[in-house]
């Protein structure tokens, strides 16, 4: 990561605002402390894309698999079918013994 300081971003803004659209993030300081970084709008955007609160992941994942697309019995067939690929089927550590 390339590092200006202050006066020198100002001088060379144009050639920093490309670097950053490159993937090249640009620290920006003030008498050697980090006070900036210059990133792409699309490096931004992903850092800052909504997430989805857990009620909207779970439907989003029964609708992956079509889980709210088939009777009840069915979907909790298919479910169980699904689960038993992803559930570690060990029986885990040992108990700890005294």
């Amino acid at each position: 990561m390339t590092q200006y300081s202050i006066a020198q971003a100002r001088d060379r803004f144009t050639q920093l605002v490309h670097e950053a659209e490159q993937g090249n993030a640009v620290e920006v300081t003030r008498r050697g402390q980090r006070v900036a970084v210059l990133v792409s709008a699309e490096e931004y955007d992903r850092w800052h894309k909504p997430k989805q609160d857990f009620w909207q992941s779970v439907l989003a994942w029964r609708e992956k698999f079509g889980l709210d697309t088939r009777d009840e019995d069915d979907g909790d067939r298919e479910f169980e079918a699904i689960m038993d690929n992803v559930r570690d089927k060990s029986p885990g550590p040992e108990p700890f013994e005294w």
